[in-house]
C-alpha cells in the first residue's frame, strides 16, 4: 500500500519546525521513519502535513559531561551503538541497541523516534525507564523537561503536546564498576520482545549490592520498574538466592495476553530473564574495578 496524500516540509531549524507544527493540524514529524513510514502505508497513520526533522540543526549528537550523558533526540542508533562515550558512561545502552531492528533500521532509526513511538516493548523505552531518563522538549511556546515516568502515557502514546518536539535525553550513568545486563525473548531477532529485563548492580566495598535498578518490558503498556524486586535486592548479598527472591517479585507483576503470548507465559519470562540478567550483572560488577 502506499500512504494517504499529504504535504511535505523540510525545515532547516528547530523555530521554523516549531512554527510549523505550531500551525498545522493533524502533524507528524518525520524522524528515522522505521516506524512512522510503514505505518503510513498501511494507512494506520494519515497525517495531512509531514515535517521532516533531518535537516534540522542542533537534534544529533553525544555529549558526556560530570555525571549527565546527553544524546540528541535525532542521534542514529548506530552512532550510539558504537560511541566509545556510551561503552564507558552506559554499556547497558549499547547491548540493549544490539537487539534493536536490523543494521539496516539502525542506521537510520533514531534514539527520539523510538522513544517518542513508544512501543511497550521497545529496548530504548526500557533503558530510558531503567535510568529514570529526562527528556526535553521545546515548541514555540518554550521548552520543558519531564521525567520518563511523565513523558510515557500510555500505549504508544506519549505526553508530549501536539506541537512539542522532543529535542534530546538525558541520563544519569551510574558509577564506574556496576554490573549491568540486557535480556529479552523475541520470536525471531529483530522483532520487538515479547519480553525484555533491564538490570543494574552497584556493590558496597564488602560485596553486598548497594544499588539495584530493574525495568521490565512487554508486560503491558509501558515498561515498568520493578520496585519490590529492587527492595528486596538492596543490601543483600549478590548470590542465586537472592536473585530467586527478586525474580519471583518482578513474576508477579501484572501482564497482558494478546493473540500470541499469554499473562502466564510473560510473568514466566520476567521471572526467568531477572534471574538471569541479575546473574550476569553480578558477575559484571564483582569483575570491574570499583570507583
Amino acid at each position: 500500500m502506499k500512504p494517504a496524500a499529504f504535504a511535505y516540509h523540510d525545515p532547516t531549524s528547530l523555530a521554523e519546525a516549531s512554527a510549523l507544527l505550531a500551525r498545522h493540524e493533524n502533524a507528524r514529524l518525520l524522524a528515522g521513519g522505521q516506524s512512522l513510514i510503514p505505518m503510513m502505508n498501511f494507512r494506520y497513520v494519515t497525517p495531512d502535513h509531514l515535517i521532516d526533522l533531518n535537516t534540522v540543526a542542533g537534534l544529533s549528537g553525544i555529549h558526556a559531561s560530570g555525571e549527565t550523558l546527553r544524546l540528541g533526540a535525532m542521534t542514529r542508533q548506530r552512532e550510539v551503538e558504537f560511541s566509545a562515550e556510551i561503552g564507558r558512561a552506559c554499556p547497558i545502552l549499547i547491548e540493549a541497541l544490539a537487539q534493536v531492528g536490523h543494521r539496516q533500521t539502525r542506521n537510520r532509526g533514531t534514539i527520539g523516534g523510538s522513544l517518542c513511538h513508544l512501543d511497550p516493548a521497545a529496548e530504548l523505552a526500557n533503558i530510558a525507564a531503567l535510568h529514570d531518563a529526562t527528556l526535553e522538549a521545546e515548541s514555540a511556546r518554550g521548552r520543558r523537561r519531564l521525567g520518563f515516568a511523565e513523558f510515557a502515557h500510555g500505549y504508544m502514546t506519549h505526553a508530549l503536546a501536539q506541537d512539542e518536539i522532543l529535542t534530546a535525553i538525558a541520563l544519569e550513568p551510574w558509577p564506574r564498576g556496576h554490573g549491568y545486563a540486557f535480556l529479552e525473548l523475541a520470536r525471531r531477532h529483530g522483532d520487538f520482545a515479547i519480553v525484555a529485563v533491564g538490570a543494574l548492580l552497584a556493590l558496597d566495598a564488602r560485596g553486598n549490592i548497594a544499588r539495584a535498578a530493574l525495568a521490565i518490558s512487554g508486560l503491558g503498556a509501558l515498561p515498568v520498574r520493578a520496585t519490590k524486586a529492587q527492595d528486596l535486592l538492596r543490601g543483600a548479598k549478590p548470590t542465586r538466592e537472592s536473585f530467586l527472591a527478586a525474580a519471583a517479585e518482578a513474576g508477579k507483576l501484572d501482564a497482558m495476553s494478546d493473540a500470541y503470548v499469554s499473562a502466564a507465559y510473560r510473568q514466566h519470562l520476567a521471572r526467568t530473564l531477572t534471574q538471569r540478567a541479575l546473574e550476569r550483572a553480578a558477575q559484571r560488577a564483582a569483575e570491574q574495578p570499583r570507583a
